[in-house]
């Protein structure tokens, strides 16, 4: 080869190695905040508003200089709240350089994600998967969360119907995943313990067109209340359905059912349904400020979880400036000793992960809105 050619190959790599390491430079110059959950599909109500918090928190964050002089930036994608996809999903924001993770949203979507994260050094927090598994079984040291788990919402539920409601026969549905089972049979366990005859406990088909036969078969048993482990769209579908066929039985759902678009969909037959979820924090001087924030940016007001994942994002950038830096070991001891105000009040998390101070209250659809029982 001649001289001049050389020169050329030498010039050519230098110039190679100034573009890498010039991109690698601008990488650093970014936080990069993944955000993973539904975005489309039936559950695409519970997702969009943890983007959208998520929006708000890192402009205003921009807005003031970013974090440790650096911008944060949103990498999003959707998971449809399907373990299967969940599981590319993380991949992929791992691959596009994620420092740390807002989400998964359903508890199935979260689990199949998670030790993708772990592997990866990777904090995640998510304002709504409330399976105790994903913090209980130290599975999981990277995972955090800003909604309290199902052993406390089903202790809710059973002690609200007990107490309340005076129940003594209850039918029990699920939708068989993660969440779901998992809440109700947690409900099954915990009605056992307080004398409550548990009188069918039932796995469904999510996504069923008809779910005539079990209600027939509720029917008949004729109980006292109804609870159902799962999401809003199985949910409006059998109350629904058991408005229909003349049955009064009371109806109770977990936070998967407390979603404005659960009473969208159910309509008239979702009045005087019950439904735990997260406690109300209207009079919070900053979850007053992210709701107009939220009606200001969107022109609605924040849908299911908005304040959790509000809280999470808070939480996550609040660590990662106190640590100085974007390492696993220095977030996560951040979390666990210090606190941040968030739209939740002043919160930390304990040493499973889930966040202290957090809990459930029991709602009633009245005139087309949920409102708190004392």
């Amino acid at each position: 080869m001649k001289k001049s050619g050389k020169f050329l190959v030498l010039l050519l790599s230098l110039l190679f190695v100034f573009v890498s390491l010039g991109g690698s430079s601008f990488a650093a110059d970014t936080i990069k905040l993944g955000v993973a959950g539904p975005l489309s599909g039936d559950l695409a109500s519970y997702g969009i508003p943890t983007v959208e918090a998520a929006k708000i928190v890192v402009k205003k964050i921009n807005a003031k200089g970013g974090i440790l002089g650096k911008k944060v930036k949103l990498i999003v994608e959707d998971d449809v709240c399907k373990p299967e996809i969940a599981a590319n999903t993380a991949t992929k924001l791992v691959s596009d350089g994620a420092n740390i993770i807002l989400g998964h949203i359903c508890s199935g979507a979260t689990k199949a994600a998670l030790g993708i994260y772990k592997d990866a050094g990777l904090v995640v927090m998510s304002p709504s998967a409330t399976n105790p598994s994903l913090t209980l079984s130290g599975q999981y040291p990277n995972f955090f969360r800003t909604i309290a788990n199902d052993a406390a919402q089903a202790k809710l539920q059973v002690k609200f119907a007990v107490d309340k409601l005076k129940v003594k026969k209850v039918v029990i549905l699920n939708d068989k995943g993660d969440y779901g089972k998992g809440q109700a049979e947690l409900a099954r366990k915990y009605f056992k313990a307080a004398g409550v005859k548990v009188a069918l406990f039932q796995g469904v088909t999510p996504g069923a067109v008809d779910y005539s036969a079990i209600v027939v078969r509720v029917k008949r048993i004729n109980p006292d209340l109804v609870v159902w482990g799962g999401y809003h769209p199985e949910a409006s579908k059998i109350v629904s359905l058991m408005r229909k066929k003349g049955m009064k039985t009371l109806f109770m759902g977990g936070d998967g059912t407390k979603d404005n678009t659960f009473i969208k969909v159910a309509g008239k037959y979702a009045e005087g349904v019950y439904a735990t979820g997260p406690m109300d924090i209207s009079k919070n001087p900053l979850a007053i400020k992210a709701k107009k924030e939220c009606e200001a940016a969107y022109n609605k007001e924040p849908g299911a979880f908005f304040d959790n994942a509000y809280a999470a994002t808070l939480a996550l950038l609040n660590a990662v400036q106190k640590a100085g830096s974007t390492n696993y070991k220095a977030i996560v001891k951040v979390l666990h000793t210090q606190t941040v105000d968030t739209p939740l009040g002043k919160i930390s998390f304990d040493k499973n992960g889930d966040a202290k101070g957090i809990g459930f209250a029991v709602y009633r659809v009245k005139n087309g809105v949920f409102v708190e029982q004392k």
